[in-house]
């Protein structure tokens, strides 16, 4: 980012960049403090210069986050559903050169993890597959204490100052007067927020995209989201964005899909992950870093610090330096998963801030939010939070104190215990000295005004199918939107973004020409590259591994035609379940694992069908049977199928064509053209014929 005058953007509210509705105050509306203090300015915290770090002396901020904090005990406030396991974290090489934090450096050495994944939205008894984005918190166990990188499965976020996040949280939680809807952006209260919150438009691309509805947690991507520092031995900063990308690559649902897996199965995240590590196909992520100079971040064309962008991996490719393997289960689940602490402020020597003031706030929001689940200040003696090097301090005593501290010595500097703990500068941790300051002040720097531009970006990377997807989850939301202002200006925003996205939606909701025209702080660019990076589609790898095919059995059906389908997805690193009917004592030596009722097709990644001729006969009647088919043809999966199955295929409205992954097993090149056709995961051009797009 090329350094400009410290100028800042503000419209008479106070806000900074874009906002276009302004309203005036009396003094009976006044927003105050909890003492009744007026508040001048509630969309930025109190900065030392308008790059520069958060103040601690921002009594309006702390007040506000304090108390959101503290609103609900014991759920956690957001990402209250989580699913939880250990593993390990190995560096792929030494990076000394860039930091001197010590699980960083040897190669040779594996550091304890436990990983956490969440929905955000939803309380701890919600479904696991809403439209919703996903928390990907790792608790590395180092040597020099515990380092948490807390992220989410998107790069960005939905604000720029942590001031509004209790705000945006607020939106998207149940209605207050209604205690609905539970897990679900679909409301008045959210659209009206980020509607009035143009710094928005780029999450809401992302979370209107597949990223929104991912497969499994072993499909998701995770993200650091900030900008943070690495800090080597020689006392040298190198800012880094941090990437987690999965082992079995990414792969997402479709609405309708995802939808009725919530109905089928609300665990179904939490049991696949479970599941997968239990039978020892342990899930595994790449660590990679984008590592840049303060030369480069002034090069760039948009603020380093601003937490609603990105920087393309096209500008500044990946770096792998880790890789993480799941490899165990808790032992449980709420003195784990539920009690584990996670806190952005975790960090250790090598690995530093900058003043990005949404990670500004979040140092304070964590901890402050601890004291209040678990209870008190002693929530770091808890054995899943406890560090595995030693810990001596002076803190002595609050609720649930569990170490016993001997001596007569609890302060410093003391000459009763001359072996008690003192500082060491050597070893110590030392903040970076980061040269930004200024005056004391609410604002927002004039190089975070651009809400448009990659958002704008992030539709045109992405394929056909998506961009309709995107579409068809716009329309979705909006449609459950009752205030037809709100939808209005939401399509406006939308035509900012990209015309062709704001008319598509106008048109599938039947409001064409009746959106808001807005003024963005910053015109859009038309510029910025599509990057393929940000596909989930151009990414997905072509694999069976990971991932489970279901077959469709009814008495009398061919048990060798089984075993080598059966053998066939063991041999791609997949997995076979056997649907039937009935559960009960198993015939022809075939067990099934499900029963149909109980096991529709949305819960599998690829189908076959081999009934048996009379078996087939009697799925004509079953109106789960031709939903399983049809709803795996609607859901795009590949489709494997016997000849006795001709008679069901028919009634499902289902054609025989390899092209779209309808394939017959019959015959030599039969199963070899159904697995090519099932790791593709998603048949894409047979959307075309079920979801005409808009």
């Amino acid at each position: 980012m090329k350094q400009k005058p410290p100028k800042v953007m503000r419209s008479a509210n106070g806000r900074s960049g874009g906002e276009t509705h302004q309203t005036t105050t009396s003094d009976k509306q006044a927003l105050t403090t909890n003492q009744g203090v007026p508040i001048a300015d509630n969309q930025n915290s109190l900065k030392g210069g308008v790059r520069g770090p958060t103040l601690l002396e921002d009594f309006v901020l702390r007040e506000k986050i304090t108390h959101f904090d503290h609103e609900r005990i014991p759920e956690r406030i957001v990402h209250a559903r989580g699913s939880g396991a250990h593993g390990y974290f190995q560096p792929l090489k030494n990076l000394s050169r860039l930091t001197r934090a010590s699980f960083l450096q040897d190669p040779s050495k594996r550091t304890k993890v436990f990983v956490r994944f969440s929905t955000v939205a939803g309380g701890a008894g919600s479904v696991d597959t809403p439209r919703d984005v996903r928390g990907f918190a790792v608790k590395f166990y180092t040597d020099e204490g515990n380092f948490d990188l807390v992220g989410n499965n998107i790069p960005v976020f939905f604000i720029q100052d942590a001031m509004k996040f209790p705000d945006l949280v607020h939106s998207v939680k149940m209605e207050p007067d209604r205690g609905f809807p539970q897990s679900a952006s679909a409301h008045d209260t959210f659209w009206d927020f980020v509607s009035l919150m143009p710094e928005s438009m780029h999450m809401l691309m992302w979370a209107m995209s597949d990223r929104g509805i991912p497969r499994s947690l072993r499909h998701i991507e995770g993200f650091g989201v900030h900008t943070f520092r690495l800090v080597n031995a020689k006392g040298v900063s190198t800012f880094v964005k941090f990437h987690w990308r999965p082992g079995l690559g990414m792969a997402s649902t479709l609405w309708d899909e995802a939808v009725k897996i919530a109905g089928a199965d609300p665990d179904y995240h939490r049991r696949d992950l479970w599941q997968a590590i239990d039978s020892g196909d342990f899930p595994e992520w790449t660590l990679n870093i984008q590592a840049f100079d303060q030369v480069t971040a002034d090069e760039l064309d948009f603020d380093i610090l601003d937490p609603t962008k990105i920087i393309p991996e096209e500008t500044i490719p990946l770096t792998p330096i880790g890789r993480m393997v799941l490899t165990a289960n808790p032992v449980n689940f709420f003195a784990e998963t539920e009690q584990i602490a996670f806190h952005p402020g975790h960090i250790v020597p090598g690995i530093d801030f900058t003043p990005d003031p949404l990670l500004q706030g979040r140092l304070f929001s964590y901890l402050d939010t601890q004291l209040s689940r678990l209870g008190g200040p002693n929530f770091h003696e808890i054995p899943i939070n406890r560090p595995v090097c030693p810990m001596r301090n002076f803190q002595r005593d609050g609720h649930m104190r569990m170490n016993l501290q001997p001596g007569r010595v609890n302060f410093e500097p003391s000459s009763l215990d001359p072996g008690s703990p003192r500082e060491n500068p050597v070893r110590g941790f030392s903040s970076f000295p980061d040269p930004e300051g200024g005056p004391k002040l609410r604002q927002r720097p004039a190089t975070f005004a651009d809400h448009y531009s990659q958002a704008r970006q992030f539709w045109r990377s992405m394929t056909p199918p998506e961009q309709g997807h995107i579409v068809n989850a716009f329309t979705f939301e909006l449609s459950k939107v009752e205030t037809p202002a709100i939808r209005k200006r939401m399509l406006g925003h939308l035509d900012l973004v990209e015309p062709a996205l704001g008319k598509r939606v106008a048109a599938a909701m039947g409001m064409t020409g009746q959106a808001e025209r807005l003024m963005p702080a910053v015109t859009p660019r038309d510029d910025l590259p599509p990057s393929p990076a940000l596909s989930i589609v151009a990414k997905t790898l072509e694999t069976l591994k990971g991932r489970t095919v279901a077959a469709l059995v009814t008495d009398g059906s061919d048990a060798a035609l089984l075993q080598k389908v059966r053998l066939a997805v063991r041999k791609e690193g997949g997995q076979l379940e056997v649907v039937a009917p009935r559960i009960g004592a198993p015939k022809d030596g075939i067990v099934p694992d499900r029963q149909l009722d109980g096991a529709p097709s949305c819960l599998f990644d690829a189908l076959v069908v081999l009934p048996s001729r009379d078996g087939a006969r009697e799925l004509l009647g079953a109106a789960a049977a031709v939903d399983w088919l049809r709803d795996g043809f609607a859901h795009l999966k590949a489709i494997g199928f016997s000849g006795d199955a001709g008679p069901l295929l028919a009634k499902a409205g289902i054609e025989a064509d390899p092209a779209l992954g309808v394939v017959a097993l019959d015959g030599s090149r039969g199963l070899d053209a159904f697995l090519a056709a099932a790791r593709k995961y998603k048949i894409w051009d047979r959307e075309r014929l079920v979801r005409p797009q808009p």
